[in-house]
């Protein structure tokens, strides 16, 4: 069975950066340990498996970083859209890209997991999440790729 996904016109105001960085999600009084896939620095994409409405405004807490209020744009299954409330500094933004500059192997795993998890999760879903699903395997798959890549690229030096 083939399904078609209807094209979907891109609504973020910024291009979002595979990025693996451990959070906690907070809200209210319920915290959670959290994965960052990816973020700009408008919002981020997260894989935690707390259930929460959208709409619903809660904390994104980074090691190192002030604590970011935002709200949730969408979840589905175990991940969640995130809109930051205050967007990030560029800067600050810019030094976790380059923290992060090139991922390990075990990062690299993790982000084809994810791919194939969201994958097989859209080919289950019902209508109004297969585009999610399958936009988060997608971009999970193509970061993979370009980051296994730069891992295998020889250092100069």
């Amino acid at each position: 069975m083939t399904v078609t996904v209807p094209f979907q016109p891109e609504r973020r105001r910024a291009d979002r950066t595979a990025l693996h960085l451990n959070a906690t999600f907070r809200d209210g009084n319920r915290k959670a340990p959290a994965r960052v896939i990816d973020m700009s620095t408008h919002g981020c994409r997260i894989a935690c498996s707390t259930v929460v409405a959208d709409d619903h405004m809660v904390w994104l807490v980074f090691e190192g970083l002030e604590s970011q209020r935002a709200r949730v744009a969408w979840h589905c299954e175990e991940f969640i859209g995130l809109e930051f409330e205050t967007p990030l500094n560029e800067a600050v933004f810019e030094r976790l890209v380059a923290q992060q500059r090139q991922l390990p192997e075990k990062e690299i795993k993790e982000l084809r997991s994810i791919a194939s998890r969201t994958h097989w999760l859209a080919r289950q879903a019902a209508d109004d999440d297969i585009a999610i699903l399958a936009d988060i395997s997608r971009q999970c798959a193509e970061n993979a790729v370009v980051e296994g890549m730069r891992l295998s690229k020889p250092k100069k030096g």
